[in-house]
């Protein structure tokens, strides 16, 4: 029992340090607590309040914005540029594959407009998509934020699909792809585990791992690395060629509940995504895999690196704009 609990303070201890060093890492005076305490006070409730109206009405709302803030940082860092409509025959970000699939644009619009009601043209896409990805996850648990978000972003003005391709995690990559990505954006192994995590909300379609059912190796083969008994279930939902239509919970049974059983299912073998089942390929990897199975040990951490990540080449001060509308540059 002594060797468990000094193994829990061990771990304790190294995620507040790295949350102290991820704080900063962050560039004194670019983001704050609350950067618009002065100029629109009330920005932070009017997104919250928005949010967790829309979330009541859309319980997968937490999952589809939790999503789109991660390919949003990934490509030009966490600039809103994934929000941009294509415009002059240039299509954006919006019309790269990895994202034809993203949802809540539309949430967003919505609460951009609640607060331009407030407060015209003070506060960003950028920071409205980081509070409200937040907010949106954090619905179930009332009034428990899961994680800081610091503020003091600007919106970006450009937007291209072309840069999609190589900066965005794909579900069909290995460890080395993931780690180098990751790694391009100060990013972490642990980061990489850790915000993987994010899988335990939300559904796939069947085309993103339908090969490791049907086709693995172009054999006409599955996947070995794959629980045969969930890859029977999953040849039940998804009949091959694979159905755009069809989605399925990238958590068995638990895709609504944000929580540690993601970690749990991978090390059963029930990963979804190829870029999952690559997480137990790599000795360090597997190791936190196995540790975030722990409540205590995966909150603090997905906290720490929401933080990390939510600050991924941000635009402040003169740089950028703040956006009218979160579709268009002004």
């Amino acid at each position: 029992m002594r060797a468990s609990n000094h193994g829990f303070f061990s771990l304790f201890s190294v995620l507040l340090l790295s949350t102290l060093l991820a704080v900063q890492a962050v560039p004194k005076g670019a983001l704050s607590n609350n950067a618009y305490w002065r100029t629109c006070p009330k920005a932070l409730r009017i997104i919250r309040d928005t949010t967790f109206r829309l979330a009541r009405s859309n319980p997968g709302l937490g999952a589809q914005l939790l999503r789109v803030q991660f390919h949003d940082c990934f490509v030009r860092g966490c600039d809103a540029s994934v929000l941009l409509d294509s415009i002059s025959g240039t299509p954006s970000e919006k019309e790269a594959r990895p994202n034809l699939s993203l949802l809540g644009f539309d949430a967003i619009d919505t609460i951009k407009s609640e607060v331009e009601k407030a407060c015209p043209g003070v506060v960003s896409c950028a920071d409205i998509l980081a509070v409200a990805a937040r907010d949106a996850v954090s619905f179930p648990f009332k009034n428990r934020q899961l994680w800081p978000v610091l503020t003091g972003r600007r919106d970006g003005t450009v937007s291209r699909s072309s840069e999609v391709t190589g900066n965005i995690p794909s579900p069909f990559s290995n460890f080395t792809t993931l780690k180098q990505i990751f790694e391009n954006k100060g990013l972490t192994v642990s980061d990489l585990v850790i915000l993987s995590g994010g899988h335990t909300i939300g559904v796939a379609h069947c085309g993103t791992f339908s090969r490791r059912l049907y086709n693995f190796t172009g054999q006409g083969d599955a996947d070995p690395s794959l629980n045969p008994i969930y890859a029977n279930f999953l040849r039940q939902k998804c009949p091959n060629p694979a159905d755009s239509s069809i989605t399925v919970e990238m958590d068995p049974r638990s895709s609504r509940s944000f929580d540690t059983d993601y970690f749990k299912i991978l090390t059963q073998h029930k990963g979804l995504f190829q870029s999952d089942a690559a997480l137990l390929t790599d000795d360090s990897s597997s190791r936190i895999v196995k540790e975030l199975q722990k409540p205590k040990a995966f909150f603090p951490s997905f906290a720490n690196s929401m933080l990390k990540m939510s600050a991924i080449e941000v635009l402040t001060g003169k740089n950028g704009e703040i956006r009218n509308r979160c579709r268009f540059v002004n």
